[in-house]
């Protein structure tokens, strides 16, 4: 712009000259003259007061003729950039009077913009970034940025080739104002791909090494499916940086990019070439602490981990001080922040570099312990301050923690009634001298009810489901009408009701759980109660014989409770359950007796650890793990039956069948003798299951899992009951709870078809799932996952083996939205046959509702 402005004033100087050499003036010295007056001519909407009071040309002003006062008034003009042409002439001399007159031409208005090249959701970003407005004037610079900016946006995300061509037509209206529409031409081409890193000037690090320090600028692989090969600028020099990184940490300090350049191929890839200076390798030297009196020396040197003589690591050196990778770091800062020394600082200070060996001190300023003043929470509108005041570990007058502020966050996301993601705490009102600190944590409110409303085809007729789910409810305010907004909320309680029916059965269930029982201590309270019927298919007509039915009462009580030790992650759970099993003339392959009853008592206990990290429905971090043991009493302890003889009559009923599958009395023997051992169910059952979360990068998550699963029985001659067994391969949806059995998830194979029909006593499985989200908004929460399974069931631990599993792969989405939970679909491939059959079992379609697996 400076260049064309001269150009622009040498021009007009000779404008001058010329004009006034045709009336005969000479004023190669240069002569003073008066403005006699000043006009205004040209393509201009502006009145020629404005423009000549704006130029500093007043009428009366004396100026020289040549001199600055010309320049300086077109100078003004031009820094205005309100006009595309300036000319200033010396229309006549009258004695010592000069008149002048201004010629400008007025820049154009822009009317339009069309922008071609791009998708429709980009426009409006480039409109408003390069301030492309109705109204605004069209400059030369203005079209030259814009172009430059899209070129480099664009370059940045890989389109290395990008060009736009910008063009301006001219719009002619009854006023001849000046005005243009623009249009804006983008070619982004392909995105380049890297053929090819060139490394220059290192001889301590292999290539290779340097190549794999550049996280995300990769060359081209064939075999790599995880990283791309396209050149992206700002991960580029992202991966610069972490290449000095690299020599940092093998104790090349002084190592520097001297130079870096791309050049284009002739298959339109492009190479990459860095050139280095390495420097001198350097060594630890003594490393000693100032200003420490909280800590010894010896106890910070646990910490640091360096001894005299290591390769020198600055990264490594950092990260012990103060990684800021981690919020939770096992380091130095972290050491005093979570012991109350908020306002600390930790400085290393090189004292000596020689002989390329590095003494450090460690300065520290410990400062005064800070406490907390005042705790607060904003945001919840729908949530009482009791329910989540309850759950803070940071409280008035306590000391500080940054463990305990990175772990209230975590207990306020994992509550499920706020957005996780936007969970902040804030520090307010920091105060060194009297160390103290206000702390006030933001949340984001997010739906807690869930409605599932849906109906399908299935198990040969239609199913129809209602379900209702409360995640915050508040049963204290159920008779308050003020309260309904549409229901009572606030008080963090769980209230769900659930409605399924098809021809063939029908399920009524009602559960309640109060999570802090009296609000003094967090043990949560639960209870439920439901009622399966199901009907016998028939065979001939294809309907349901409602004659003949198989109907299971039961109610259950639970307690669990935080505990502290041996960390405050863990929580024991307790639960008292009671089930009816009646059979009215329902014979099955299923069971051996068609008509009677079974009674179920059972005791639950379960030992849970589960700290992972914020988002319960994302998590990015941590581990989850129960194991639960399911008991009933030994009834055959004190009944005072005979099981033994028991046994040998029913494996007497056992041959006479094998002899005669007619034999009725055979049959029927058989079946009182199973009425009377199942009776009252006799079992114990044992679950583990554990899931780690670990973010490889940023937001990529992996998740494996293990699970294990044993039903047993006190009294071999008693035998293994027919209920509560395994059921292992599809979705892991059961439609309805028709005998207590636990239906478990194997992605590749059809529903429960991996086990016999009775269901297994033993199951194990092994999940590795790797997840990345495509958004964590409150509104809907959606991620992406690839998945490799392998799992089976046993009948007994003759024919348990972990290692023979049933293996799969595949991919599916995600999908969480408050109003209605968790959905999703899965495509999984099986790769072994399924029991009886002879090739794999191939693709299967699996869809998800409810289930956060």
């Amino acid at each position: 712009m400076k260049t064309y402005l001269k150009q622009c004033i040498a021009i007009l100087i000779v404008v001058f000259s010329f004009t006034l050499q045709a009336q005969e003036v000479d004023f190669e010295s240069g002569e003073t003259y008066v403005i006699g007056g000043v006009s205004v001519s040209g393509n201009t909407s502006f009145n020629e007061q404005t423009v000549v009071a704006y130029s500093g040309l007043k009428k009366g002003n004396e100026i020289k003729i040549p001199g600055e006062d010309i320049a300086n008034a077109i100078k003004k003009l031009w820094s205005s950039k309100l006009f595309s042409d300036i000319e200033v002439y010396l229309k006549n001399i009258e004695g010592n009077k000069a008149f002048l007159e201004i010629q400008l031409s007025d820049l154009p208005q822009l009317v339009d913009v069309k922008i071609t090249g791009v998708k429709k959701g980009k426009i409006e970003g480039i409109i408003n970034d390069n301030k492309l407005k109705k109204g605004v004037k069209v400059t030369e610079n203005l079209i030259t940025t814009t172009k430059n900016f899209i070129e480099k946006k664009y370059k940045k995300n890989g389109f290395y080739n990008t060009k736009v061509n910008i063009n301006t037509i001219e719009i002619k209206d009854s006023i001849d104002n000046a005005r243009v529409n623009m249009v804006v031409a983008v070619d982004k081409g392909e995105k380049v791909k890297i053929k090819d890193i060139i490394f220059k000037g290192d001889s301590a690090l292999k290539e290779k090494v340097l190549r794999k320090a550049m996280k995300s600028t990769k060359k081209i692989n064939r075999l790599r499916i995880l990283k791309r090969s396209k050149f992206i600028d700002s991960a580029y020099q992202a991966d610069l940086a972490s290449v000095i990184d690299k020599y940092a940490e093998n104790g090349y300090r002084d190592a520097r990019i001297i130079s870096d350049s791309i050049s284009v191929n002739d298959d339109k890839t492009i190479s990459i070439h860095i050139e280095l200076e390495e420097g001198d390798l350097y060594k630890f030297g003594d490393i000693s602490f100032i200003g420490n009196t909280v800590y010894t020396d010896e106890q910070l040197d646990r910490y640091i981990r360096i001894k005299k003589g290591d390769t020198y690591n600055g990264v490594m050196l950092q990260k012990r001080i103060q990684d800021n990778t981690k919020p939770d770091g096992d380091d130095i800062a972290n050491l005093y922040q979570n012991n109350g020394y908020l306002f600390s600082s930790i400085n290393p200070v090189e004292v000596s570099a020689k002989d390329n060996v590095i003494d450090l001190e460690i300065r520290i300023s410990e400062g005064k312990p800070a406490y907390f003043n005042n705790v607060s929470v904003v945001g919840n509108d729908k949530t009482n301050d009791h329910v989540i005041y309850r759950e803070l570990r940071t409280r008035p007058g306590q000391l500080y923690s940054k463990a305990d502020v990175v772990r209230t966050v975590r207990e306020l996301g994992q509550l499920g009634f706020f957005d996780a993601q936007e969970i902040a705490p804030d520090f307010k009102n920091p105060n060194p001298n009297e160390g103290t600190i206000d702390m006030e944590f933001s949340v984001k409110e997010t739906g807690s009810s869930q409605i599932e409303l849906q109906g399908g085809y299935g198990g040969g007729g239609f199913i129809g489901t209602l379900g209702l789910s409360f995640n915050n409810f508040s049963i204290r305010n159920l008779f308050n009408k003020e309260a309904y907004q549409p229901i009572p909320m606030g008080d963090g309680q769980k209230l769900a009701l659930r409605l399924q029916a098809s021809r063939f059965f029908q399920t009524y269930s009602f559960s309640f759980s109060e999570p802090w029982l009296g609000g003094k201590r967090p043990v949560q309270f639960s209870a439920s109660i439901s009622h399966t019927k199901q009907f016998l298919f028939d065979r001939f007509t294809g309907n349901a014989d409602r004659s003949r039915s198989f109907n299971i009462t039961g109610i259950t009580l639970g307690l669990a409770k935080r505990l502290t030790v041996p960390d405050n992650y863990f929580t024991l759970s307790q639960a008292l359950s009671y089930q009816v099993y009646d059979l009215n003339n329902y014979n099955t392959g299923l069971f051996t007796f068609g008509d009677g009853s079974s009674k179920n008592l059972s005791y639950t206990i379960g030992l849970t650890r589960n700290n992972t990290r914020i988002d319960p429905i994302y998590p990015t971090g941590g581990s989850n793990f129960s194991i639960t043991a399911k008991l009933s009493p030994p009834w055959s302890l004190f009944d005072g039956k005979d099981y033994e003889a028991l046994a040998e009559d029913r494996e007497e009923q056992e041959r006479l069948l094998s002899l005669d599958p007619t034999d009725v009395d055979a049959a029927n023997r058989r079946s009182e003798i199973d009425q009377e051992r199942f009776n009252w169910l006799e079992f114990y059952k044992v679950n583990f299951k554990a899931d780690w979360y670990t973010e490889i990068t940023k937001d990529l998550v992996l998740r494996p899992s293990v699970e294990f699963g044993f039903l047993g029985a006190y009294n071999n001659d008693r035998g293994v009951i027919p209920f509560e067994r395994f059921f292992v391969g599809g979705d892991g949806l059961g439609n309805f709870a028709l005998d207590g059995r636990q239906v478990v998830q194997l992605r590749g194979y059809p529903n429960q078809s991996l086990s016999t029909q009775d269901g297994g006593s033993i199951y194990n499985k092994f999940s590795l799932e790797l997840r990345y989200p495509i958004t964590l908004k409150a509104s809907a929460k959606i991620y992406a996952l690839g998945f490799l399974e392998g799992g089976n069931s046993y009948n007994s631990f003759r024919d348990f083996n972990p290692f023979n599993v049933k293996r799969s792969a595949g991919l599916g989405v995600r999908i969480f939205m408050p109003a209605f939970g968790l959905l999703g679909i899965d495509f999984g491939h099986g790769f072994d046959p399924i029991p009886g059959g002879t090739v794999k079992n191939g693709w299967e379609t699996h869809f998800i509702i409810g289930q956060q697996f």
